[in-house]
């Protein structure tokens, strides 16, 4: 059997602020091409359908085109709903889809019930089993009811798919063996993780060791979004199709191609999908990055810059933004061993006497240098502005009482 293992859509997710719903329909449309070219008996989706629980109309249109276009070219699909999505919603039609091969699996409850998918070119059919993402402690009792296990106490994550995937083993032993195919979505120990990725934390959580899936052919999982397998290609994470942080600059975005054997022999392709817009994060100073002609390539990319200019530039993010028009943070981080001022000390605040004083200490102690002459000019007028508009004197343009005058009041 031939399978395309792919996870996490997230599906209506943003980009620091800027919509990823055209890169994400491009991904689409490349693994439609994937899976018709590779003429794959099943396509996985190892969950995180959608970026949130109630997604916009666009990405459910996005996700709803891409279902049926697989099944256009022949290829049965098994969805799980991950941490991200409404276990509900996204298998509300699941008993209707699976007379279409198409199964959307939210309920840990039919995780047991496999999916029986027979191959193009002959052979046995495959047992799928789709395990969505458990919620520990609300689907932990339920879980020790089904199952009969002794009380836990405080459940956690390892314990609630642990003692799910006893009840799939139990079945796939019942059927008496033969190829095997899970569909799971958990942190599993030894993964790499990234900044993107929500932690799965209700009360107290651990990651799911290893051993824990042992007995199947092979093991699609979703949650991690770096491409990554923990043992051997057996059990693998096909990560995202799209980069959803800065922390996933390194990635290569990919999906799984997964040929089964008819003896349970796995032979995995590792296929990038080069969709997307890249990521650069650059460091430096201002005018280098600017002039830099070997940052012309970073044109094209969402970009974060960090600063270490002594002082922040005025209008630096607008005149970054000339030379990468998808910058999207700037950071600013003042050279290690610059003084804090030009002779070395900063006002105090609490010393400061009157709003004008305090403001420049403050803007000091923020900036760790005093003021420019230009900006302490700005920084009065603005008191005197405000005090105008209250009726009264303007704040900081008095100074304070000194001898006489302070013995006189």
């Amino acid at each position: 059997m031939r399978l395309l293992h792919t996870s996490d859509w997230h599906l209506g997710r943003s980009f620091h602020g800027h919509s990823l719903l055209e890169a994400q329909a491009e991904a689409m449309e490349r693994l439609v091409e994937l899976s018709r070219d590779a003429e794959a008996d099943l396509v996985v989706i190892a969950g995180d359908l959608y970026d949130r629980a109630i997604p916009p109309a666009e990405a459910v249109r996005l996700f709803t085109d891409t279902i049926a276009r697989l099944r256009q070219s022949g290829t049965a699909v098994v969805a799980i709903a991950g941490n991200h999505d409404s276990h509900v919603r996204v298998s509300v039609y699941d008993e209707l889809l699976s007379a279409l091969e198409v199964t959307i699996r939210g309920s840990w409850r039919r995780s047991a019930e496999p999916v029986l998918v027979a191959p193009r070119r002959g052979g046995s059919p495959v047992a799928v089993y789709p395990l969505p993402y458990l919620e520990p402690l609300l689907d932990g009792p339920g879980l020790q009811q089904a199952t009969g296990a002794e009380p836990l106490g405080r459940w956690r994550h390892q314990e609630v798919t642990s003692l799910a995937l006893e009840r799939i083993r139990a079945d796939l032993q019942q059927r008496g063996g033969g190829r095997s195919v899970l569909v799971a979505h958990a942190f599993v120990a030894g993964g790499s993780s990234s900044d993107s990725e929500r932690e799965l934390s209700v009360g107290s959580v651990d990651a799911v060791p290893v051993e824990a899936f042992r007995g199947f052919d092979y093991v699609a999982l979703g949650h991690l979004h770096g491409s990554q397998q923990l043992d051997g290609p057996r059990l693998a994470y096909s990560g995202t199709p799209l980069a959803y942080s800065f922390s996933e600059e390194r990635h290569v975005k990919s999906v799984r191609l997964v040929e089964l054997a008819e003896d349970g022999g796995l032979r995995v392709e590792v296929v990038p999908l080069g969709v997307g817009r890249p990521l650069r994060s650059l460091s430096g100073r201002f005018e280098a990055l600017l002039a830099d002609p070997e940052l012309e390539t970073a044109r094209q990319a969402w970009v974060r810059v960090e600063l270490t200019d002594e002082l922040l530039p005025l209008q630096a993010m607008a005149r970054l933004r000339v030379r990468f028009p998808h910058i999207v943070e700037l950071r600013h981080r003042r050279p290690e061993g610059t003084p804090a001022s030009a002779s070395g000390r900063t006002l105090s605040i609490r010393s400061a006497r009157g709003p004008l004083e305090r403001s420049l200490a403050f803007y000091a102690d923020q900036q760790g240098r005093p003021p420019l002459p230009a900006e302490a000019e700005l920084l009065r007028q603005a008191l005197a502005a405000a005090g105008r508009r209250d009726g009264g004197e303007a704040p900081g343009d008095r100074q304070h009482p000194t001898g006489q005058e302070a013995t006189e009041r």
